[in-house]
């Protein structure tokens, strides 16, 4: 794994070689010389976070078991028909 700096201009300029290099390790990104933001792959942004949530994780409204619902029977909703 390699350690890659650019300038915030050179990211402006050219996000595709960021990506790219972001492939082999972190991109530092430069704000007059100094380190201000890091380009990582989500796979390794991933293994750093231990964030291996799958979808319905991702989706979970945590307390949700407080909020009172009560759904309609679907008996309730539903209508003759008027077929003629």
């Amino acid at each position: 794994m390699s350690i890659h700096t650019m300038t915030s201009r050179e990211f402006n300029q050219d996000v595709g070689s960021a990506k790219r290099l972001a492939s082999d390790g972190p991109v530092f990104v430069t704000d007059r010389g100094r380190p201000a933001h890091v380009l990582l792959t989500i796979e390794e942004y991933q293994r750093l976070t231990g964030a291996s949530q799958s979808i319905v994780d991702l989706l979970a409204m945590p307390g949700a078991e407080d909020i009172d619902f009560e759904p309609p029977r679907a008996g309730a909703i539903s209508h003759p028909v008027d077929l003629g």
